[in-house]
C-alpha cells in the first residue's frame, strides 16, 4: 500500500485489488436472472421430453400456484408488495416461490437479524429519558409526544431538549464545519457511512483520522460492503489499520448470501467524543461537495447536533459496530449524566430504522407528520417510489387543504427510479400535491418540515430500499432554532425549480413512460 495527496493535500490510499465485480454474479438480481433462464430451460425440457406428461404437469402447476396466492393473500405484508409477488409466481409458479421463500427465509441474515435484536434489548437501558423533557413536549404538542413515544419503542431513541441543531443546506457546508469538529477530537472519532470513495473529500477527513489515530484518538470507520462494488477495494480495513484506525465493513457481499441491495447500512453517521453528531444525506465522496459533477449539481442537506443528544447516535454506532464482537462496547462512550443543555431551543429526538424489525418507523414518522399537518408540509426526496400507505399520506394531506410540495430532482442519477417516480405523478397532482423538479441537477437531500415547527433531517428517502430494506437514521426535531434555517432553504431551492404541472409530466420524457408503468409492477423488489 501506498499513501499519496490529492492536489489539496488530501490523503489517499492508491486503490489496487479488484471491487468485487464478480459478486454481482451471486447477489439477489442475479438469483433472479438465474432462476428465470432455469425455469426456461426446464419448460423446454418438460415441453421436449414429457409431452404426454403435459395435463398433469400443468394441472400440478395450477393447484401449487393456487396454494401459494392463498397462502400470499393470507399473511401479513405490505399490499403492493404482496402484488409484485402474486405477479412472480403467476408468471413463475415453482421457481417463483423458491425465490420468495429465499427473501423471506432472510437467507445469509439470520445470524445479522438475531444479534441486532441482542444488542437492541442489551443497550435498551443505556440513555435515560430525562421525563421533565417529554412531558415539556407533550405540553407543546399532544400529537408529537405521542411520536416521541412510538420512535422510542422501537429502540433506545429519547427526547432531548433545548439541544443546539445547525442544518447545512449543502454538503460543502457540512464538510467544511466536519473538518474543524474533527480537529477538535480528544477521546473517539466515529463515522458510519453508505458509500466512502477516495478524492479531496475523504482525503482530508482521512489525514485528519490519521493524526488523530497518531495522538491516542479512538478513531472507527465503518462502511457497507456494497463499496467494494463501486469504490473501494476489499482490503481498504486492513489499509485503514495501518494508519491507526480500526475500520469494518457492514455485511461484505458474499456469493448467494449477499442481497446486494437489501439490508444495507444506509446510515451516515459522525459522532465525535459523544459530544457533536452529524448526519444527513451527505456521503465522503467527491460528488456530494460539487468537486465532480455527475447529475448537474448536487443539492444535498445534514444537520450537526451538539449536546447530549450526540449519544444517541453513539449509542447507533455502537450497536453496529458491535455486531461481530464477542464483547459488546457500550458503556465506555455512554455518559449516564443527565441532559445539558448546548443553548438551543425545541426538542429533538435522533432514532434509528432497522428493517430486520416489524417497525417501518421511518415511514410511520413521515406519515405521522403529514397527518398531523394543518398548514404546510415540504419534502426533499431524490426518490419517490411509494406503496399505498405513503401515497395516500401525501394525498389525503393535500385533499385536507395542507400545502405538500415536493421537491425531486430535475437531473435523475437513474432512469428507473426517475420513471418510477413519474408514475405518481398524476394522483399526486390531481389531489392538490405540488411537484418541483430541481432544475439545477440532482436532489439527494432526504428532509421534512411542517408548519414551522417540525422537521426531520436523516437518510430515508421516499423509497421502498429506504423505509424497508435498509438500515437507516434521522434526527426529528420540533421547535429548533434550524427550523428556520430549514425553511429557508426549500424557499431558495423553491426558486430554481420547475413545477410539474399535468400535461408536462413526462415532457422530454416520453420514452420512459412505458419503462415507469413496466418497473411500477417490480417496485417492492428493487
Amino acid at each position: 500500500m501506498k499513501n499519496s495527496f490529492d492536489d489539496s493535500g488530501g490523503m489517499k490510499l492508491l486503490k489496487s485489488g479488484h471491487y468485487g465485480l464478480l459478486r454481482a454474479l451471486f447477489s439477489r438480481l442475479g438469483i433472479i436472472v438465474f432462476l428465470f433462464l432455469l425455469q426456461c430451460f426446464v419448460l423446454f425440457c418438460i415441453f421436449y421430453w414429457f409431452y404426454g406428461l403435459l395435463p398433469h404437469i400443468w394441472g400440478g402447476s395450477v393447484l401449487f400456484t393456487a396454494i401459494m396466492l392463498l397462502y400470499l393473500i393470507n399473511i401479513p405484508m405490505d399490499p403492493t408488495a404482496k402484488l409484485t409477488w402474486l405477479i412472480v409466481v403467476m408468471m413463475m409458479p415453482v421457481f417463483g416461490a423458491l425465490l420468495f421463500w429465499y427473501t423471506r427465509s432472510e437467507f445469509g441474515h439470520r445470524a445479522i437479524k438475531y444479534r441486532v435484536e441482542q444488542l437492541i434489548a442489551q443497550s435498551s437501558d443505556k440513555l435515560r429519558q430525562n421525563e421533565a423533557a417529554l412531558e415539556k413536549l407533550g405540553a407543546q404538542s399532544p400529537g408529537a409526544a405521542g411520536l416521541a413515544n412510538y420512535i422510542d419503542r422501537s429502540g433506545c431513541h429519547p427526547v432531548y431538549e433545548a439541544e443546539a441543531v445547525q442544518y447545512f443546506p449543502s454538503g460543502e457546508a457540512k464538510w467544511k464545519e466536519l473538518l474543524r469538529q474533527l480537529e477538535a477530537a480528544e477521546s473517539f472519532i466515529f463515522l458510519e457511512y453508505f458509500i466512502v470513495d477516495e478524492g479531496l473529500m475523504w482525503g482530508k477527513i482521512l489525514e485528519i483520522l490519521a493524526r488523530k489515530a497518531a495522538q491516542g484518538v479512538d478513531v472507527r470507520v465503518m462502511y457497507d460492503g456494497s463499496c467494494e462494488f463501486f469504490s473501494l477495494s476489499h482490503d481498504y480495513p486492513k489499509r485503514l489499520k495501518r494508519l491507526g484506525i480500526k475500520c469494518k465493513m457492514f455485511s461484505p457481499l458474499k456469493p448467494f448470501a449477499s442481497t446486494h441491495y437489501n439490508y444495507r447500512d444506509h446510515r451516515k453517521i459522525v459522532v465525535i467524543d459523544g459530544k457533536t453528531a452529524f448526519t444527513g444525506g451527505v456521503n465522503l465522496a467527491d460528488e456530494y461537495i460539487n468537486r465532480t459533477e455527475r447529475f448537474g449539481h448536487w443539492k444535498d442537506a445534514a444537520v450537526m447536533l451538539k449536546g447530549k443528544a450526540a449519544e444517541s447516535f453513539t449509542l447507533m454506532f455502537l450497536q453496529m459496530w458491535n455486531i461481530d464482537e464477542k464483547e459488546p462496547e457500550f458503556d465506555a462512550f455512554l455518559s449516564p449524566a443527565a441532559d445539558s443543555a448546548e443553548g438551543g431551543a425545541g426538542f429533538v429526538i435522533p432514532f434509528g430504522d432497522c428493517p430486520l424489525d416489524r417497525d417501518k418507523v421511518g415511514e410511520r414518522v413521515y406519515g405521522d407528520i403529514l397527518n398531523r399537518a394543518s398548514d404546510y408540509v415540504y419534502i426533499m426526496t431524490p426518490y419517490l417510489i411509494l406503496d399505498d400507505e405513503m401515497a395516500t399520506a401525501l394525498q389525503f394531506a393535500a385533499e385536507r387543504g395542507v400545502d405538500v410540495r415536493l421537491i425531486l430532482p430535475g437531473i435523475p442519477d437513474k432512469k428507473g427510479p426517475y420513471a418510477l417516480a413519474k408514475t405518481h405523478y398524476a394522483s399526486l397532482l390531481e389531489a392538490g400535491v405540488r411537484i418541483y423538479e430541481y432544475s439545477p441537477g440532482f436532489v439527494h437531500s432526504k428532509v421534512f418540515l411542517a408548519d414551522s415547527r417540525e422537521a426531520v433531517v436523516g437518510t430515508i428517502n421516499l423509497d421502498y430500499r429506504s423505509l424497508y430494506h435498509h438500515f437507516e437514521c434521522a434526527a426529528y426535531m420540533y421547535g429548533t432554532d434550524c427550523i428556520c434555517d430549514i425553511k429557508a432553504d426549500f424557499e431558495e431551492s423553491f426558486k430554481l425549480c420547475r413545477e410539474v404541472k399535468p400535461d408536462s409530466i413526462w415532457q422530454g420524457h416520453r420514452l420512459l413512460r412505458p419503462l415507469g408503468r413496466l418497473l411500477k409492477v417490480w417496485a417492492p423488489l428493487l
